[in-house]
């Protein structure tokens, strides 16, 4: 594939229009999270969700969890209860295979270095759906222990399409199990975070929301 269409077929991912979220895609999503993942979820690590009354009716916001292993996404999936999109880098849809399995999953393309048009507007898209954005503001895993590594586009975005933030803190999912019950994974949802247009204060709110739910200290990026 020549560079030009590399970057053309990139931008057809980037944006996507509300009919995009149709039943079929929901329908795809639940089978693999709610029923592939699920099982595993409650069977090897003894899934544990809390705050689930804190979970919003409407579709103005976006979920913004803390990060330890590659379950995170499926998880976040797993208990909620509508379809939620996650941003992935536009590299992974050159794959043939990932750009089905990426679309399939109400995933699309973006630019890691910077924030694009295309995003806003599909998280303006999400609100007209049942579907929500779901982020890892610290933008790469971490071991657990502290929360590191804060990216400010999480807030950003939020400002931009003006959608509170939905904390959720995730413990347990960097330990690798595979016999049943010798795992433990704690989910705790936390109270909305309304968007400002102070973008450190949303940051440091968030920070601070998650250092609650999960006992991992909030290390503030050095200014």
């Amino acid at each position: 594939m020549s560079e030009q269409n590399k970057k053309t077929d990139s931008h057809n991912h980037s944006y996507r229009k509300p009919e995009f979220y149709n039943k079929w895609r929901r329908i795809f999503l639940f089978i693999v999270t709610h029923i592939g993942y699920m099982i595993r979820f409650k069977l090897v690590y003894r899934l544990e969700v809390q705050g689930r009354e804190n979970i919003p009716e409407s579709n103005d916001f976006i979920i913004a969890a803390n990060h330890l292993s590659t379950l995170d996404p499926p998880l976040v999936c797993a208990i909620m209860n509508r379809g939620v999109a996650y941003m992935a880098k536009k590299e992974l849809f050159e794959n043939p295979f990932m750009c089905w399995w990426l679309n399939w999953l109400g995933a699309f393309a973006v630019d890691r270095e910077k924030l694009g048009v295309s995003t806003i507007k599909t998280v303006k898209s999400l609100k007209e759906t049942n579907w929500v954005l779901g982020i890892f503001p610290q933008g790469r895993r971490e071991l657990g222990g502290e929360i590191t590594g804060v990216t400010k586009g999480f807030a950003t975005l939020a400002k931009s399409t003006k959608c509170n933030i939905l904390p959720i803190g995730i413990t347990g999912t960097q330990e690798v199990k595979r016999i049943p019950f010798t795992g433990k994974i704690i989910v705790k949802i936390g109270k909305i975070i309304p968007y400002t247009d102070e973008i450190p204060d949303i940051v440091n709110e968030w920070g601070n929301s998650i250092e609650q739910l999960t006992g991992y200290k909030f290390v503030p990026e050095q200014v």
